[in-house]
């Protein structure tokens, strides 16, 4: 206990980047905390994001208090936690006896560059605190040309960076999903030129420390060959990429997560029933082109709304989108639409993330999505595929 209120002492000042507590014991108290410096009014606090389930709490707390707060949930309620600072990496491991073990490692980075980030980020909510940080050079940002070899950002490069960051978060929020006694695996339905899966990847192997097994498939024979070429100069040894069609891919029996993000059209649909099929954990889709919708939808009682071109695109993507929830939330699935950054597409876009919950089982009444269906003359290809 010494050691770890040591630990404590020594990073939680200014110079900390942020804390990552994980691993509960008691979900109904709390999934995960966050903790981040901020400056309000010119004094230093710490601010504790919890959340619990759906819900997220935020509170700012004293240097004194927020130690405190810290010892009390990892000698309680969390079994991990991950320190950041300036100058080291700490990671807090709990046995199941309540034995803490404390791993410190020292930043490779120059302290001048990271501490100018650090105290950047001490600014109440004005910089935003990324799990990759520009900076700070990872292999394989570099490698895709995000990060120059010193670790910064290139310029065209920063929106990327961002939404690469926030797929992570995305991913950070269902860590407690996935198995933690057996090999982890992921398929990335429509993977593309990959950014995402190699930081998918990297986020999951290099920094959580789990054991994975991550296959990207697309239908460009050009974009695989690049990819794999890259996972196998990262060392990426359980990453591998495979030309194929998502709805005749049978290469896996079963899978944990499944991921498709800009799965073009009903590829998405194909994706979204491998995934319930295979019982999968975890899914993740960020559907593109809905044009499936948009060219069936018909209703006397909208068509003053329908007859622009435009509206009537829109709505029939985001029709589209609430039926895919709907029919998730039918087969078993905790299902939220969450906001989405991609600025190789539009400024913004939707996720749908649906976690797999024991013990619900698929619900057989679909009578409020049948009166949807019907009222706009639709039949979405999820429910056909669902259905046979």
């Amino acid at each position: 206990m010494d050691e770890l209120l040591k630990v404590l002492q020594e990073t939680i000042n200014q110079d900390l980047f942020q804390i990552i507590l994980s691993n509960t014991r008691d979900a109904n108290q709390a999934t995960k905390v966050k903790v981040r410096p901020v400056k309000i009014k010119e004094q230093l606090l710490f601010q504790e994001t919890l959340y619990r389930g759906t819900q997220v709490f935020h509170q700012n707390f004293s240097e004194k208090e927020m130690v405190e707060r810290i010892q009390n949930y990892l000698e309680g309620l969390f079994k991990q936690g991950e320190i950041k600072t300036v100058l080291e990496e700490v990671t807090v491991l709990v046995s199941k006896k309540g034995k803490i073990t404390v791993k410190r490692k020292k930043q490779a980075f120059p302290e001048s560059n990271i501490k100018s980030d650090a105290e950047q980020k001490l600014q109440h909510n004005r910089t935003k605190q990324y799990i990759l940080m520009d900076g700070q050079p990872v292999d394989f940002l570099v490698g895709l040309g995000v990060q120059t070899p010193d670790g910064r950002v290139t310029k065209n490069r920063y929106d990327k960076f961002r939404q690469i960051n926030r797929y992570l978060e995305f991913i950070e929020d269902v860590l407690e999903e996935l198995p933690k006694d057996r090999t982890i695996r992921i398929i990335d339905f429509g993977c593309g030129k990959s950014y995402l899966t190699f930081a998918m990847y990297y986020y999951l192997h290099e920094l959580q420390h789990r054991d994975i097994e991550v296959t990207g498939l697309d239908l460009k024979a050009d974009v695989i060959r690049h990819c794999n070429e890259l996972a196998q100069n990262l060392g990426y040894t359980h990453l591998h990429f495979e030309k194929g069609d998502i709805s005749t891919y049978d290469g896996a029996d079963a899978v944990d997560m499944v991921v498709t993000l800009h799965a073009c059209d009903t590829a998405t649909d194909y994706a979204l029933e491998k995934a319930i099929k295979w019982g999968a954990n975890v899914i993740m889709a960020v559907p593109c082109c809905q044009h499936e919708i948009n060219k069936q939808i018909k209703s006397e009682m909208l068509k003053p709304v329908l007859k622009y071109g435009l509206i009537k695109e829109r709505m029939s993507a985001l029709i589209t989108d609430a039926l895919r929830a709907n029919l998730l939330e039918q087969q078993g699935y905790d299902t939220q639409i969450l906001e989405f950054i991609d600025m190789e597409h539009t400024p913004k876009n939707l996720l749908i993330r649906a976690v797999k919950r024991k013990g619900m089982q698929a619900r057989k009444k679909r009578n409020d999505i049948t009166e949807v269906t019907e009222l706009l003359q639709i039949s979405p290809t999820l429910e056909r595929l669902l259905k046979e």
